[in-house]
């Protein structure tokens, strides 16, 4: 290892550990659960009145917000099992082999994106930004020495701005 290498602190390990960690998997969960309560009320009601392609994009997209949100929701319990010892560093990265962070991005150019509501769409993106910050901070901590995959839409400057407001809490 480099001399560099000796003395770099890991500002993901620490966040890990820390308040923030708490702040980024409470707005986890009141996602999941918002999403949940939105598939299941307004937006059952919202996507029966979809043109034909929108109705087809919504249900692929509705499958694919879902599954991300369950990989993410995965990730944060494995961590918090971390944090409060209910789990071994060893046992989690054996765990989180099955949890899957990247790949799920969204073709908004895609027919009929524009007729969805605009309260899918909205949980969408978010859910979409906290990908990317989780996606992030588990690069950070998991797999330091790879380099971060940087989503299309985003360049590596706003991809250490976001791991640093991961960190820091400045949503």
């Amino acid at each position: 290892m480099s001399e560099l290498g000796l003395n770099t602190i890991s500002f993901a390990g620490r966040v890990a550990a820390s308040s923030q960690f708490k702040t980024l998997y409470a707005e986890g969960m009141s996602l999941v659960e918002e999403t949940a309560a939105y598939l299941d009320g307004n937006g059952r009601a919202a996507s029966k009145v979809l043109p034909r392609m929108a109705s087809v994009l919504y249900a692929a997209e509705s499958m694919r917000l879902t599954t991300r949100l369950m990989q993410m929701a995965s990730w944060l319990l494995l961590q918090r099992a971390v944090n409060n010892g209910e789990m071994s560093r060893d046992q989690v990265l054996a765990e989180k082999n099955k949890v899957r962070l990247d790949g799920f991005n969204v073709d908004r150019n895609a027919p009929g994106w524009g007729d969805l509501p605009e309260a899918f769409r909205d949980l969408v993106e978010r859910s979409l930004r906290l990908q990317n910050r989780v996606a992030l901070l588990d690069r950070e901590i998991y797999r330091p020495n790879e380099a971060p995959i940087v989503p299309d839409n985003q360049n590596s400057v706003q991809a250490q701005l976001s791991l640093l407001q991961t960190a820091f809490g400045n949503n």
